[in-house]
């Protein structure tokens, strides 16, 4: 039985502050996202054009795109995990600290 291959996948980070890069593409857990800042193994599947986890983010801390905050970590999400609203709390509209 062969071993899954690991496929590499794009993701684009906006600003070297981010601490969340978007995929361009669909993946699945196993495979890797990769930016021009470096790549992360995804631990879960991520849709396309949604945010992956590419540093520790602790519980209640500040998710990071655009060089801005968006939002707030509802729990702690580690490194290759999927960032969308189960995870997120929004911080758009609501001052950087919502």
């Amino acid at each position: 039985m062969r071993a899954k291959e690991v496929r590499r996948v794009r993701a684009i980070q906006v600003d070297a502050s981010d601490n969340v890069v978007t995929l361009v593409q669909a993946a699945a857990a196993g495979d890797m996202a990769c930016w021009d800042g470096g790549c992360v193994q995804l631990v879960e599947d991520v849709p396309a054009a949604h945010k992956v986890c590419i540093q520790a983010i602790p519980a209640g801390s500040v998710v990071t795109k655009y060089g801005s905050p968006i939002g707030l970590a509802t729990t702690s999400i580690e490194p290759g995990q999927w960032v969308h609203v189960h995870n997120v709390r929004s911080a758009r509209g609501k001052g950087a600290h919502a």
